[in-house]
């Protein structure tokens, strides 16, 4: 599944939150979108999960920061 985590202003320290996201899911890919501001994340993780992982790095957001994107998947790869 994939995310956009409004952060809004608040800076956050993308090693810190490493930790804490690498062990929800080793396979997880995230970044931040420079032109928002957002993180954007994909991973198997729900997003009540991301809400804890952030909150133990320190990070106290809301549901309503966590955006589930559509899917774009095609069913090629594996459908």
């Amino acid at each position: 599944m994939e995310y956009v985590i409004r952060s809004g202003n608040i800076p956050v320290d993308l090693g810190l939150l490493a930790h804490q996201l690498l062990d929800l899911d080793p396979a997880i890919l995230f970044d931040r979108d420079v032109v928002t501001g957002n993180l954007r994340c994909a991973t198997s993780a729900l997003a009540a999960e991301l809400l804890l992982a952030f909150s133990r790095a320190g990070y106290h957001l809301g549901p309503e920061n966590i955006v589930l994107v559509p899917s774009v998947c095609c069913g090629g790869c594996s459908g």
